[in-house]
């Protein structure tokens, strides 16, 4: 009788995948078809165009190789701004305050992307500077306002705006990616376990892992997958910060409602430190024995001989609570002051960046390569010395999307059975630093 039940389940489970699959091909046949509609219509309208100056040329007697340029976007307003403002009068503070990084860091910036950003002048209008571009964008990413006020700000029209954003975060992915977020070397690793040692510390740790969500607009399709644990709509990330509160993995793109647990094992930071990639080939000595680096995470994660967290003060109802030893609770304050380095420096991401604060209006398509763009601007004006500014901070503590926190994870079912015993490695060690 069961199998029969699980059957007829499966036998409506199918039709309706089938049905939401053809729907989605269909949606994006739509968006397709329509997208190719109007590129056809605008490459329409230029050779119009260009066909109305030719006769204008031929009944006016003009000579047909006399080189003409029109003045693109007619309507917008005049960009003395930018070329006699920004560039030149512009102080160190002002560049601190408007582009979130020091002027030497925003040339090196532009430098950096110039492979992917730079256009070529055309017989209808300049191309703009690279150096414009990556202005508009930053303008964008740093204080989240609309792409029209952007447009009048630096005169050039809002798709203009919209399309520097985009290009801008996938050059910065595809370029400074392998500078800025990529796995640690031997030495890094050494670095951000002393690190973690003198500043917080917490011993034979290298990184922490937390979540970040990122406010957005209500999606077209599967909107109750990305309400999260607070409530609003998001998008998910989650993040690995070493020692010096930079990222040293991002996973980004996930809706808000995605169990933080399911993100972990689907990444490749999983399958790295469990390999043991985070981690010198020599295991380094921990209480006497070899012992891999591990990372910290949160009550939402599982348990592993690398990834330690919090003992829960809770194990089902009230009534079966267990108490915690004073060799936990100790191992647990010194675990919480540790796990400030991902919370201060999502803040700072957050404060500099404030695209991430704020609800975002940005397509799905874009939203999650802005917050692998923004994640590895941090590393690079932090790696820089780029000054952070303290009333950044307080815009963000003030935000109108506050981090929603996950529940406990109270079963141990998918908890490492040699973790706990390297978990009491470290009650041992703190007790005996206590002593």
């Amino acid at each position: 009788m069961e199998e029969e039940g699980q059957l007829r389940s499966l036998m409506f489970l199918i039709p309706y995948l089938l049905l939401k699959r053809r729907r989605d091909i269909n949606d994006l046949n739509i968006q397709r078809r329509n997208e190719i509609q109007r590129r056809i219509r605008h490459r329409q309208y230029f050779f119009q165009r260009q066909r109305r100056m030719m006769m204008m040329m031929l009944a006016g007697g003009i000579r047909s190789n006399v080189h003409i340029r029109t003045r693109p976007w007619t309507t917008t307003a005049s960009t003395d701004w930018w070329e006699r403002t920004v560039m030149t009068e512009f102080e160190p503070s002002d560049w601190l305050d408007k582009f979130r990084m020091s002027r030497q860091t925003f040339f090196y910036l532009c430098e950096k992307l110039k492979p992917r950003l730079a256009r070529q002048d055309t017989s209808f209008r300049l191309a703009l500077p690279v150096e414009k571009r990556v202005a508009v964008a930053l303008w964008r990413l740093a204080s989240n306002i609309e792409y029209r006020t952007i447009s009048t700000l630096f005169g050039v029209g809002k798709s203009t705006v919209c399309r520097c954003v985009r290009d801008m975060c996938h050059a910065i992915v595809a370029l400074l990616s392998s500078l800025y977020l990529r796995p640690p070397c031997e030495q890094e690793l050494e670095d951000s376990a002393e690190l973690f040692l003198s500043n917080w510390g917490f011993p034979h740790c290298v990184a922490a892992i937390s979540t970040l969500h990122t406010a957005i607009i209500t999606p077209s399709n599967n909107a109750s997958d990305y309400a999260n644990p607070a409530g609003w709509l998001s998008v998910m990330s989650q993040v690995a910060v070493n020692g010096r509160g930079q990222f040293w993995d991002v996973c980004a793109s996930f809706p808000g409602g995605t169990d933080p647990t399911d993100i972990l094992q689907n990444s490749s930071l999983w399958a790295t430190a469990a390999e043991g990639g985070l981690s010198p080939a020599t295991p380094p000595i921990f209480m006497g024995k070899p012992l891999r680096y591990v990372l910290l995470g949160e009550p939402c994660y599982p348990l592993q001989n690398w990834l330690l967290k919090a003992y829960p003060e809770e194990r089902g109802r009230r009534a079966n609570q267990t108490a915690l030893t004073q060799q936990q609770r100790l191992f647990n304050r010194r675990l919480t002051t540790a796990m400030r380095v991902p919370e201060e420096a999502l803040l700072r991401l957050r404060a500099r960046w404030q695209c991430l604060s704020k609800r975002n209006d940005c397509g799905l398509d874009v939203v999650p390569t802005m917050i692998l763009a923004c994640c590895i601007l941090h590393n690079m004006c932090e790696s820089h010395g780029d000054p952070f500014k303290a009333e950044w901070q307080e815009e963000v503590v003030s935000a109108e999307s506050p981090q929603p926190s996950h529940k406990h994870l109270l079963s141990t079912s998918m908890d490492d059975s040699p973790a706990e015993e390297v978990r009491q490695l470290f009650c041992d060690y703190f007790e005996q630093l206590n002593a």
